[in-house]
């Protein structure tokens, strides 16, 4: 695999042409729902390192090959996303950026709050063509479902038994009562462009202390609340666990501080009349933000099941998309009891 992703970049590269592939640096294979690949170069040479992106076979995709271009394409140009060297249906080469991720404990730092919600607020003022007028739950239900279904029901025998009884429960996920569930969840209002995947492992700290977001494959039209909402997600995992399945989803730390600093840093981006304004339009974001927390539960259940079969990472995907969706359905069954 290495080798043949360094002759992609030599035929792209005049300056890699001449070197060998012991001249580069490769880091591991990482990612959720494809795999991405930093290389860089032990030698003086431009440009000194790019991140590749595995697009072939990658079932899950939210939007088609174009209008999935044109987002990066768009993102890229406007400075939001980064520089792209090269991009066809098989992977997508774009400049490296030196830094690293954030961690979860990063998202308890205004300063970098703020930083994230500027970039948040540039995102969203963005219309790339093509997009699907649909907003990005619904386009999930209707590609996910029936890789769902048939993971769970007909790929079902490739999972120990244990997996298997946890795989029928998992059926209803697309069922019309979960539908029904998600339509629910969503608040009134109009779409919007939005990341839709704003977890902390999603945003990265360059070097110059300068924050950019990453990874737009989910990229589309949604309700802005679910990106302040999803920014927190991936907060409550806790890997490292003695028993099986070796990690667990704790109760949050982040509450309203959290994500009502979020909210405001945002809300600075916007020219408002009056103050009062600017207090309406802030309880309701937060209003909105707090009510759509359960679908990121949703959302990465759903994104589970294509990957259980043949995962990235060294996860259980099956008892992790369980935890999933129980956690979205409990949410769900108490608002049904309050009314």
């Amino acid at each position: 695999m290495k080798e043949s992703i360094f002759r992609q970049c030599q035929a792209l590269f005049p300056q890699w042409a001449t070197l060998a592939i012991d001249d580069f640096e490769f880091d591991d294979p990482k990612g959720f729902s494809s795999f991405t690949m930093g290389i860089r170069a032990r030698v003086p040479v431009e440009p000194t390192a790019v991140l590749y992106r595995r697009l072939a076979g990658k079932e899950n995709a939210i939007l088609d090959f174009a209008a999935e271009k044109n987002v990066f394409l768009t993102l890229a140009e406007q400075g939001i996303a980064a520089q792209c060297h090269y991009y066809d249906e098989s992977c997508r080469i774009e400049a490296f950026y030196h830094g690293r991720s954030l961690a979860a404990e990063d998202l308890f730092d205004p300063q970098n709050l703020r930083q994230i919600a500027d970039q948040l607020y540039r995102l969203h003022q963005q219309s790339p063509a093509g997009l699907p007028a649909q907003g990005f739950f619904e386009l999930m239900q209707d590609k996910w479902g029936s890789i769902a279904r048939r993971v769970l029901e007909q790929q079902i025998s490739s999972f120990p038994a244990n997996e298997q009884a946890m795989c029928e429960q998992l059926r209803d996920i697309y069922s019309e009562r979960t539908r029904a569930r998600v339509r629910r969840c969503l608040p009134a209002g109009e779409l919007g462009f939005c990341h839709n995947d704003t977890y902390h492992g999603n945003i990265m700290k360059l070097d110059s202390g300068e924050i950019k977001l990453v990874d737009f494959e989910f990229s589309c039209l949604n309700y802005r609340a679910y990106d302040f909402a999803n920014l927190f997600a991936e907060t409550v995992m806790r890997h490292g666990q003695q028993e099986y399945p070796y990690f667990r989803i704790a109760e949050p730390e982040y509450g309203d501080t959290e994500l009502g600093t979020l909210i405001g840093c945002y809300l600075d981006n916007v020219g408002f009349e009056t103050t009062a304004a600017r207090d309406r339009a802030f309880e309701q974001l937060l209003a909105e933000t707090k009510s759509m927390l359960i679908m990121s539960d949703f959302k990465y259940a759903m994104a589970a099941l294509p990957l259980a079969l043949e995962p990235i990472q060294k996860i259980r995907f099956i008892p992790y998309a369980l935890q999933r969706f129980n956690k979205f359905v409990a949410a769900c069954e108490e608002r049904e009891r309050a009314g």
